[in-house]
């Protein structure tokens, strides 16, 4: 689990369940829209109009003619085959960033120009895309649509400028449920100087949280499917045989309604009988950043500190996460502050997104964090187990030893 810690920023005094600014209302003398990250947040029916906002006036792309006018952060990533395990004798040969599952966690500030090296170490082809981050289209990593695909053996050069700040992530872009579901995704935290919600909440420890499904027995048997395809479009490639209708890529759309008159096959056609990306996906394994309870990291707070988590749905399905013991704050959607916070306890997350919820610490003892639907909770069918993590309370812990009871039902 990735954290952040604040420095050495006091923890927070003791709340009465919520903070009690978010609980005052602007007085009636208070002239215009306010920003609930600079003053007492507001009622529904008083948030900010659209014309209050502060917009983006401009936003300048890298070119390569301004490269010797502009400092990066450069960063190396690559994809290689590595043997994970996320339970005790349940290991995967899989497609990861750098080797890691999930990939490496970037953390940039807001505006920062970044330069981002990609090397293929695989036999298959892949790229990157910035989920959510305002980047050139050139760079944006959609196969055969912004660019093509990273052959084996061989590096592409993104660069973008870091905007806009917020919770972000990165996946491979080709073949998207395959590559996707072998864990070819991280975290880019874009962070910003004047962040409303760091003002806010005064949070001392930030955490990231990627939410992940396997199935395994897709995945194996699709990861040798797919080496063998790539070894036959190697070899059509060194013979000088690749066409068009042998990799389906055409130039224009009038270009393939011609090559299906002329009788060339899709290979979406059942006559084609060929591997059906994501065609039966039936995840058993559930995970968070990796990890299969009880193999997953507690999330540590002490009592009367406040901690940001940052959540990332890196899978294929829609998760409801439900903290027990505790009122968290929703604060950010997709890495873009809410216009007003809103208290919960259990909140849902679907494929591609990101939420940022605020916990206070103001209960302590040891509390479930999961996903509430609980075919989820589950290692291969067994409870518990899956997307399941602990928020423990330092203090306590160090007092009583504490260390997770494992129980798995027969």
């Amino acid at each position: 689990m990735e954290r952040k810690s604040r420095g050495s920023e006091k923890a927070q005094a003791p709340v009465d369940r919520g903070r009690r600014a978010f609980l005052k209302v602007a007085t009636a003398g208070t002239a215009g829209a306010l920003f609930w990250g600079k003053t007492a947040p507001l009622r529904a029916d008083q948030g900010p109009s659209l014309s209050s906002l502060k917009w983006r006036e401009k936003f300048i792309v890298p070119k390569p003619s301004q490269d010797d006018q502009i400092s990066y952060r450069e960063f190396q990533i690559d994809v290689q085959t590595t043997l994970h395990e996320i339970l005790p004798g349940v290991k995967l040969h899989l497609l990861a960033f750098n080797g890691q599952v999930p990939g490496p966690e970037i953390r940039v500030k807001e505006g920062e120009w970044v330069k981002v090296k990609f090397t293929n170490k695989t036999e298959l082809l892949h790229t990157i895309h910035w989920h959510g981050v305002d980047v050139y289209y050139e760079h944006d990593g959609v196969p055969w649509i912004t660019q093509r695909p990273v052959m084996p053996g061989k590096s592409f050069l993104y660069k973008f400028q870091a905007y806009p700040a917020g919770t972000r992530w990165y996946h491979c872009h080709y073949a998207t449920p395959f590559h996707l579901g072998h864990s070819m995704h991280g975290a880019i935290i874009i962070e910003s100087d004047d962040d409303p919600i760091l003002k806010t909440f005064q949070y001392s420890r930030d955490y990231t949280l990627v939410l992940q499904t396997f199935d395994t027995f897709f995945l194996k048997d699709e990861f040798n499917k797919m080496l063998e395809r790539m070894k036959q479009r190697l070899w059509l490639m060194k013979h000088k045989k690749l066409d068009a209708k042998t990799i389906a890529v055409f130039k224009n759309v009038q270009e393939f309604l011609k090559a299906v008159e002329e009788g060339w096959m899709p290979p979406y056609l059942s006559e084609r009988n060929q591997f059906r990306e994501g065609a039966d996906l039936t995840p058993n394994f559930f995970a968070i950043n990796g990890k299969a309870y009880p193999l997953t990291d507690p999330i540590l707070i002490r009592q009367g500190e406040t901690i940001r988590v940052r959540l990332i749905n890196a899978g294929e399905l829609i998760h409801s996460l439900h903290l027990h013991g505790h009122q968290f704050w929703w604060v950010a959607q997709d890495g873009n502050p809410l216009l007003q916070p809103i208290k919960m306890n259990t909140l849902d997350i679907a494929p591609g997104q990101t939420k940022d919820i605020i916990i206070e610490g103001y209960n302590p003892g040891y509390w479930t964090f999961h996903d509430h639907i609980t075919t989820r909770v589950t290692n291969n069918g067994i409870y518990p187990g899956g997307m399941l993590t602990l928020l423990v309370y330092e203090e306590m812990a160090e007092r009583e030893g504490f260390k997770p009871m494992v129980s798995l039902d027969q």
